[in-house]
């Protein structure tokens, strides 16, 4: 017969406390789980339909104003605005509005230019500024002879129109005395403004008879026409009208009387021709000085002549 020992090892051991309470309640959910599954559906509830709604209303009605009793009573205290901070708000107040102003006139500016500015179809033309001389008054003086061709071919016999005369002005050789009278005529119409004047000055025919012996040569007729010229130039130039806005036309004609022209007594006759070149000379304080032109004249565009040959 063995002996038993005092503590024998058991090879089970029951669970702990801990462990028997997790396992129970466990249970009792399950319990609880299948209990709800399989036992009778509860009674329909004969409230109102709406009821829970309302509830919820008057649940959300009793939170917001708690908040805004909450709000109210921790609300800090109003802090009053400073003075920089206004016066920094009212310049970039303004500084925004001449900004916006200035935006708004160079959007008008812009808007403006693109209303005047011209139609790239549209051909850009600038108005040519007028090179007319202010020539209002003009003396055509008509001598007796042939040309300043033979004045100046003869110097003893026209003197003052070869030494001073013709240093005087503009020589244009190759003009006829036809187309200095044309020429004299479209300058005054021509005059920048009123009065518009022509005076026409024609040299005295050659007497007949004895007393005209003298002029009826070249030589002779050159002599008269000299000391017409020299009598009558000074005359005019002396006048405020010449210095001012004045033009002397001298060229040469055909004068002849009344018996030799079959005219009544007294009457005289001055006879410009184109052949053969009689010469004109231009003598003005708008004219060049001691000046010989080849230039010719455009009886169909009188104010192209006009501008070259006289200056401002």
């Amino acid at each position: 017969m063995h002996n038993t020992p005092d503590n024998p090892k058991s090879p089970l051991r029951a669970p702990s406390a801990r462990v028997t309470a997790a396992l129970a309640a466990a249970m009792l959910a399950i319990g609880v789980a299948v209990g709800a599954a399989i036992g009778p559906a509860p009674t329909p509830s004969q409230a109102d339909p709406s009821l829970p709604v309302l509830i919820a209303s008057l649940a959300r009605g009793v939170a917001a104003r708690a908040a805004q009793a909450k709000a109210a009573t921790v609300q800090p205290p109003p802090v009053a605005p400073e003075a920089t901070p206004t016066r920094k708000r009212r310049k970039r107040k303004h500084a925004s509005e001449e900004a916006s102003s200035a935006a708004s006139t160079g959007s008008t500016t812009e808007t403006e230019a693109e209303k005047t500015k011209p139609s790239s179809t549209t051909p850009k033309s600038t108005p040519k500024a007028s090179t007319l001389p202010p020539v209002t008054h003009v003396w055509l003086i008509e001598l007796a002879g042939t040309s300043f061709a033979a004045a100046t071919a003869q110097p003893t016999a026209a003197p003052y129109i070869d030494t001073q005369a013709i240093p005087a002005g503009t020589l244009l050789s190759d003009w006829s005395g036809l187309d200095g009278g044309a020429f004299a005529n479209e300058t005054a119409l021509l005059a920048s403004s009123p009065p518009q004047l022509l005076d026409t000055i024609v040299q005295p025919a050659c007497p007949e008879g004895a007393a005209g012996t003298s002029c009826a040569t070249e030589a002779g007729a050159l002599t008269a026409a000299d000391g017409f010229l020299k009598a009558t130039v000074p005359t005019i130039t002396s006048t405020a009208d010449f210095r001012e806005s004045g033009l002397i036309v001298v060229t040469f004609a055909s004068i002849g009387n009344a018996t030799a022209t079959g005219l009544p007594a007294g009457a005289a006759t001055a006879t410009l021709t184109t052949q053969p070149p009689a010469g004109v000379l231009l003598i003005s304080p708008f004219a060049s000085v001691g000046a010989h032109s080849s230039a010719t004249f455009n009886p169909t565009s009188p104010k192209q002549s006009l501008e070259k040959l006289l200056r401002r």
